[in-house]
């Protein structure tokens, strides 16, 4: 019998501008992320991902190609909220540009703040893996497979 396990497919954008890459800090577990977040129920994963970086950093984007999908199973014990059960999470990530808007922070979701940040500042322990397996992706040249891109399983 296979035990129960959550189910949570987000978006996610990769957004660079003069060596820097705009994030999002993820207020629960107090770390760095790209933005965006859970796809709503019928929702696109392209229109989640403009959604989402607009809730998050003010900014209205641009959606381009798919960078990669990424498929990471976390055990119960390591999630941060209060389930029993191990959380799939199927992470969706596009690569997509600024079109209007101005930086602001969220209020009331589940990020508090979004900056942009030095690309050779991304290693650092409070940035979480997705960013680096989506900059490598996003760095890559397109004979490399995209958009058909599978990322290796990761726990962060």
């Amino acid at each position: 019998m296979t035990p129960p396990i959550d189910l949570r497919v987000a978006a996610y954008a990769v957004i660079e501008a003069d060596g820097q890459v705009l994030l999002s800090h993820w207020a629960q577990g107090n770390l760095w992320t790209l933005p965006g977040g859970g796809i709503d129920p019928g929702e696109h994963p392209v229109d989640a991902v403009v959604r989402e970086v607009r809730e998050e950093t003010g900014y209205i984007c641009e959606v381009h190609d798919l960078l990669l999908v990424d498929s990471v199973v976390i055990p119960a014990i390591d999630r941060l909220s209060s389930s029993k059960n191990a959380l799939h999470s199927l992470r969706i990530v596009y690569r997509a540009t600024i079109v209007s808007g101005e930086l602001t922070h969220e209020i009331s979701g589940s990020s508090d703040e979004a900056r942009w940040v030095a690309t050779a500042d991304i290693a650092k322990p409070d940035h979480v893996a997705l960013i680096a397996h989506a900059l490598h992706a996003a760095h890559e040249p397109e004979s490399a497979g995209r958009p058909n891109r599978l990322a290796s399983p990761s726990f962060d």
